[in-house]
């Protein structure tokens, strides 16, 4: 058994998420599996770095598989591709120890979000970035996220419904790059909550309207009040960079 690793990426506007799900209801994972199973001739369960919510896009999915199938790994990328449709590309394919798993062997992954900052909307951005019509505050945009950096308790930052052991994880980075009209917020951790950068997002967007201060931010970090938070922002600004091991 050969054991695949794949580097994905996909504009999640029309599909439920990245996850299989019933009824019918088109996934990232369901088509690349569809795909695979005509390629390789056999059922294919395939493993992806991180289940990406409806809307939401990405640059650096890794996916892994495990097959019989002869195909050189350099023309597997060519030939899924074939298969797949315009918005969901394999990009690089390559042979991995049988230990691999895209999930479980993660060490961080990086999320960025795009806000599209203009008093008027963009038509070619609507579909990958958030329209904020109001003047933001950059700077205190940046003094904020400072707090979100490193080892905390996320619970403020956490959206009903999540099921991890427990909401602690080390976000290693959030950089905040301001190119009118454009504002990215890139944040790497070692694992993410349900939500959690879009929530995280929205609050630092309240910060930058001026409806929190950044030590409020600070104080809900130690407190864990999701209450306290701001709103969760839309998916389709949001999308997965990379995945590092």
């Amino acid at each position: 058994m050969r054991n695949i690793k794949v580097l994905i990426e996909y504009d999640g506007t029309n599909y439920h998420g990245f996850q299989k799900q019933g009824g019918g209801l088109p996934t990232i994972q369901q088509v690349l599996e569809e795909a695979l199973e005509t390629l390789l001739k056999h059922p294919v369960n395939v493993i992806g770095a991180g289940r990406t919510d409806a809307g939401v896009h990405a640059r650096g999915q890794v996916i892994n598989f495990v097959t019989e199938c002869r195909i050189p790994v350099d023309r597997i990328a060519l030939a899924l591709n074939s298969l797949l449709p315009e918005d969901i590309i394999a990009r690089e394919t390559e042979e991995v120890d049988k230990s691999f798993h895209a999930r479980f062997s993660a060490l961080s992954k990086v999320y960025r979000y795009h806000i599209y900052n203009s008093r008027i909307p963009s038509a070619f951005h609507r579909n990958f970035s958030y329209h904020v019509p109001q003047k933001l505050d950059v700077e205190k945009i940046r003094e904020a996220a400072r707090y979100i950096v490193g080892i905390h308790d996320f619970s403020a930052f956490r959206a009903a419904g999540s099921k991890a052991k427990t909401s602690v994880r080390n976000v290693m980075k959030l950089e905040v790059d301001y190119k009118p009209p454009h504002l990215y917020l890139t944040i790497e951790a070692d694992g993410f909550l349900y939500n959690m950068v879009r929530i995280i997002t929205g609050t630092l967007l309240y910060v930058g309207k001026g409806k929190l201060s950044p030590e409020e931010v600070r104080i809900m970090v130690k407190s864990g009040c999701r209450e306290e938070a701001g709103p969760t922002v839309p998916s389709q600004g949001l999308c997965m960079m990379e995945v590092k091991y």
